[in-house]
């Protein structure tokens, strides 16, 4: 047998890096672009702002597991990776860095400032595609996109513009959030809100003329100093006298009317609002409705302007404090209480986001969300898992207008360019005149657009629109989406509603969500806490294989899934397990010198002859598990794939089959048939690990096509080798029945001997007591039983009865195990050694017992510690009634 046919033990920092040169140089990833049907995924483009996540992992990992197994099902498979510019994380990094130098983007200058940028998407686009080639992702590099180059923003301007044209962009003054520390405007959805512990002050405003006062109740009290009304609701009896009279606002002795309006919650704090219609969204509404002044107090640094007055200059948080002070010297402090609720953040830094008045676009979103909604509804696009379904129609049932516009020098420029006539003109080609009146002096709008614009176009943009490219008529629509649940809002309904609009179809068949990843304790990993895992470090250690397979096997559609270390080593060590197992077949079908030993090539469609009860299980076991694993794949079970992978690669072949066939491949006499037992063992083995590693290479590519690379006959590469498919003259549910039962046997064997802790490879008499319609599979595989369990002499007779002192296993209806002790073990010192243990067991039990008869115990305890408790008891328990009969049966 060859001895360094293969190396001893599998190094993935040696493999890796080598196979996948090997793919990219043979060119394995590129789309076919003719023949066979096609299977398309479009990445979710990875920002240009640093390293990827465990997250990126995930979903990198997911893609392609689907991309490899479609490819070796003979699709046409294009996986289109790209970047994307991320407009405002992108220029927050850049400017973080110029700061350290001392720079700012002003003192740069926009041209400048912007080469800096390009310089900074370089770098880290570089460093993300070689995180993406440490992950084993098999993309066709060669149709590699980036949101902002030259074909992606043509797109991006022909879809403004005809939106424009068609009314559906428009410009206008209205609320938004406004971040004061990126300096830039925010769509609904680029807001977290978090709840937060913070005051609610009541504020006497006292009436005009005397007669009293009205209270208000507010979390803002700076904001008071914009106030232009106060609210009632036109059915609250306690104002009716009231509406249309005048409050002097407290501070700067400014006469604001009360209006009745139904927006009132007259259960709210006293039933009277403040109304400041420049700096919240509802005050806003009614400040329209009831024609009131706009007085914008707070800036777009988040500092008082000059409407505030004595307080101009101020920070809004400090400004705040003091205001309740100058109330509260004054008297008109009602009370201040504790209240929580909900303050909205920019997503991006966390600083907490100012509703303010500002000129921004926006699109209309109401005719687009239309048919987005119809589309998944009519089961146009599904999602996987469909629960999600009710989470994008939420959103798009009760949809704002989006705001595009990003006062950022990073993106896409918004193609419009301002006359001094008062004209605006947006066109697909940068005007050298003013159509109106002929002027050559425009100015461009200095804004850019949203990121997400551009990426709601990536379906499509990225296969060559706004031109008919043969990409785009190939490959559009893609069939899969596999993206997070977190950016259902931001990307998955933007994308779909761009698509029904510009192409007339949805752009992908399937989303398939998954879950976040999170740390071991349940945590979402961030900075903050420190708590973040790089892939690149688990793949230093362990390798990509061994990332990809914890990750698969840990998450199911739609869930969160915790990262944990034991997972990963498990991985690591199913990894060792494959190669050992790949050693052992290919150690012996090679001769001393590396040459291949003679085996009968396995053909399902030609049988050989003479294949044994153990050949045709496992035969029948691999058949069975390809039908399962293609199954789950094609249910998008991608966890439940991986796991039946594990099962049969270390179960039915490590753990089974590869020392079954022991007996055949070590055989004595060196007889004619000995070496045919050699022969078909050979093949069984080479044919049963070659459609493994074709199963296992979505999952674990690199070590699959490592191990495919010493076996004889092979292709070219398994990246691109036939998928398995089930063959009904693989099926032997008779010979599966049988070993199954001889496998319960060879367990019981061992469990009885390690219950006197019978040293393994001592042999030891073995009693089977079967019934008349399994004694004939049991005598068929005496020789298996014999030696895998050991047993010596082994007795198989329906006939049998129990030994005075033995142990007993009883496997359903139809075996009965007897493990004879007598002469085997010193059965006085083993009835010894269970009294001790039952000692022990009792001790154990009586504490358990006292902890749950205790009150005090159970009152303050957790209901988990308690539940721990009971299930230790009912451990015990069992525990004890098994030691008390073992006792019973040796005396």
């Amino acid at each position: 047998m060859a001895k360094d046919l293969i190396p001893p033990a599998y190094d993935p920092s040696v493999v890796e890096e080598c196979r996948y040169r090997f793919w990219l140089e043979g060119n394995y990833f590129r789309a076919a672009g003719k023949g066979r049907q096609t299977f398309t995924i479009v990445i979710p483009p990875p920002n240009i702002t640093g390293s990827l996540h465990m997250g990126h992992a995930l979903d990198i990992t997911i893609q392609d597991t689907l991309i490899r197994w479609r490819r070796m099902q003979g699709y046409d498979t294009l996986w289109l990776p790209g970047t994307d510019h991320a407009g405002i994380a992108t220029q927050i990094r850049v400017e973080e860095d110029l700061r350290a130098e001392g720079l700012t983007r002003h003192q740069l200058g926009r041209e400048r400032f912007l080469e800096k940028v390009w310089e900074w998407k370089e770098i880290y686009h570089d460093q993300i595609i070689r995180q993406l080639y440490s992950l084993g992702a098999s993309c066709d590099w060669s149709r590699e996109r980036f949101t902002m180059d030259e074909g992606c923003s043509r797109a991006v301007r022909k879809v403004f513009v005809d939106l424009y044209r068609a009314g559906l962009i428009y410009r206008g003054d209205y609320m938004i959030n406004w971040c004061p520390r990126c300096h830039t405007a925010l769509s609904d959805i680029e807001v977290e809100h978090e709840d937060k512990e913070a005051t609610l002050t009541h504020i006497r405003y006292p009436l005009a003329g005397g007669g009293g006062y009205i209270v208000v109740a507010t979390t803002r009290p700076e904001s008071m100093l914009g106030d232009s009304g106060v609210a009632v609701h036109p059915e609250d009896q306690r104002y009716r006298d009231l509406v249309g009279r005048e409050v002097i606002l407290p501070l700067l002795n400014r006469k604001i009317p009360i209006v009745a309006d139904t927006y009132v919650d007259p259960a709210f704090g006293s039933g009277a609002v403040k109304v400041t219609p420049a700096h919240d969204p509802n005050d806003f509404e009614i400040g329209q409705r009831h024609d009131l002044e706009i007085i914008p107090v707070i800036g777009e640094d988040g500092k008082m302007t000059e409407a505030a007055g004595p307080y101009a200059g101020l920070d809004r948080e400090i400004c705040r404090e003091k205001i309740v002070v100058d109330l509260q010297v004054k008297g008109l402090v009602d009370k201040i209480e504790d209240y929580s609720h909900s303050i909205g953040h920019c997503h991006r830094c966390h600083t907490v986001v100012e509703p303010l008045i500002s000129r921004q676009w926006f699109v209309k979103m109401k005719p687009l969300a239309e048919p987005a909604l119809a589309a998944v509804r009519n089961g146009e696009t599904v999602f996987v898992p469909p629960r999600f379904i009710h989470t994008y129609e939420n959103w798009l049932e009760n949809i704002r207008d989006w705001c595009i516009s990003r006062q950022l020098w990073w993106g896409h420029r918004i193609p419009a360019w301002y006359c001094s006539c008062g004209e605006i003109i947006v066109d697909y080609e940068d005007p050298a005149s003013c159509p109106a009146c002929g002027a050559g002096s425009l100015e461009q709008d200095p804004d850019v657009l949203d990121t997400w614009f551009s990426s709601a176009l990536w379906p499509f943009s990225t296969l060559g629109w706004p031109e008919e490219t043969a990409d785009l008529a190939r490959y559009f629509p893609t069939d899969v989406l596999v993206t997070a649940y977190d950016i259902i809002f931001f990307w998955v309904a933007r994308m779909i509603f761009m698509s029904l609009h510009f192409m007339g179809e949805v752009p992908f068949k399937v989303v398939y969500i998954h879950g976040l990843v999170r740390d071991a304790l349940g945590r979402k990993m961030s900075k903050s806490l420190g708590n973040g895992i790089d892939p690149l470090e688990v793949i230093a250690e362990y390798g990509a294989d061994t990332l990809r397979f914890s990750l698969l096997t840990g998450q199911a559609p739609g869930n969160d899934q915790r990262f944990r270390q034991e997972n990963v080593e498990a991985a690591r060590n199913f990894a060792n397990k494959i190669w050992n197992a790949s050693r052992f077949v290919i150690m012996n079908l090679a001769d001393e010198s590396g040459g291949m030993l003679d085996y009968i090539p396995f053909l399902p469609d030609s049988l050989p002859e003479g294949l044994t009860t153990e050949d045709r299980w496992i035969l029948h076991c691999y058949n069975e598990a390809v039908g399962r694993v293609t199954a789950s794949l094609e249910e998008y079970e991608l966890g439940e794939a991986a796991r039946l992978v594990y099962e049969f690669l270390w179960n039915d072949f490590c753990d089974w089959y590869v020392e079954l066939s022991k007996y055949y491949l070590y055989s004595e006499g060196g007889t004619a048939a000995s070496r045919e037992d050699r022969r078909r063992t050979r093949g069984v083995l080479l044919y049963i690990l070659d459609g493994v590693l074709r199963l296992l290479h979505p999952f674990m590519p690199f070590i699959s096509e490592e191990i495919w690379h010493y076996l004889p006959q092979r292709e070219s590469a398994l990246v691109v080798a036939d998928w398995p498919r089930e063959q009904p003259g693989l099926n032997f549910p008779a010979e599966a029945a049988s070993i199954s039962l001889v496998q319960e046997a060879i367990r019981a064997v061992r469990n009885l001997r390690s219950q006197v802790q019978l040293p393994p490879g001592r042999r030891a008499p073995v009693i089977l007591k079967p019934s008349p319609a399994v004694v004939a599979a049991l005598e068929q595989e005496r020789h298996q039983l014999s030696r895998m369990a050991f047993a010596e002499p082994l007795t198989i007779d329906p006939g049998s009865s129990k030994p005075r002192q033995a142990l007993v296993e009883i496997i359903g209806e139809d075996l009965e195990v007897y493990l004879p002790l007598a002469g085997v073990i010193d059965l006085e010192a083993e009835v010894a050694r269970l009294k001790k243990e039952l000692q022990q067991v009792e001790k154990e039990l009586r504490r358990t017992e006292g902890k749950l008869r205790n009150p005090g115990f159970l009152k303050k305890a957790p209901p988990e510690i308690v539940a721990k408790e009971k299930a230790r008891l009912e451990e015990r328990t069992t525990k004890r009634n098994k030691l008390k009969e073992r006792i019973q049966e040796l005396q």
